[in-house]
């Protein structure tokens, strides 16, 4: 019964893509009542950067998971400013699952997130300042360090700082030590700060 499942599905698949691929029917697609239908579409508007909005619309409301993945993966291929705009108001999620979706895809482009890194660092709510830090977790970028020394100087919240400390143990270098010594100082009433920080220092002076 599993062949003959996959048989059919592999037949659903060539007769949703043998539709006009043309970019206005990419998008018309996107809305369609098949899945695997909306799932090609997504697809196959990798090779149209012009459809980021339809994209970032599709995602706003797309319950089924391998749709969502289709249009993620599609956002990373095109990457460009417009896509990651696009993708900073799921930061502000109440779907978790979508907001962590969104925080790996960025992770993959750091070229397009550096420029808006420093607004994402300074939002207003410290929440979407915390995703900011797990996105430079992993963000390949010269300025990660930079960043981090950013937050930990300047941000007032605890638990974002505290984000950045775990991180600055993995990547801090000499710089971060004067920054580390003043947060250290700045929190001398949070056991977790103190026990990260010097944990942080520790690694740096090793290293």
């Amino acid at each position: 019964m599993a062949f003959v499942k996959r048989i059919q599905t592999e037949a659903v698949d060539q007769d949703e893509r043998s539709r006009p691929r043309d970019a206005a029917g990419l998008m018309t697609e996107l809305s369609d009542a098949n899945p695997v239908a909306r799932r090609w579409a997504a697809r196959d508007l990798a090779a149209h950067p012009a459809a980021v909005g339809a994209l970032i619309a599709r995602l706003d409301v797309e319950a089924d998971a391998t749709v969502r993945d289709a249009i993620l993966t599609s956002l990373t291929q095109i990457g460009d400013a417009v896509a990651v705009q696009g993708l900073v108001k799921f930061l502000r999620s109440e779907d978790t699952a979508l907001r962590n979706e969104v925080i790996e895809t960025m992770k993959q482009l750091p070229d397009a997130v550096a420029p808006i890194m420093s607004g994402l660092l300074s939002d207003a709510d410290p929440d979407v300042r915390i995703f900011a830090v797990n996105i430079l977790e992993s963000l390949r970028h010269p300025d990660v360090e930079k960043w981090l020394i950013q937050v930990i100087s300047n941000d007032a919240h605890v638990n974002v700082c505290a984000s950045a400390v775990d991180l600055l143990g993995e990547v801090g270098s000499e710089a971060a030590r004067a920054p580390l010594e003043a947060l250290k100082q700045r929190f001398a009433q949070e056991p977790y700060i103190v026990f990260a920080t010097d944990l942080a220092l520790s690694r740096i002076r090793k290293g």
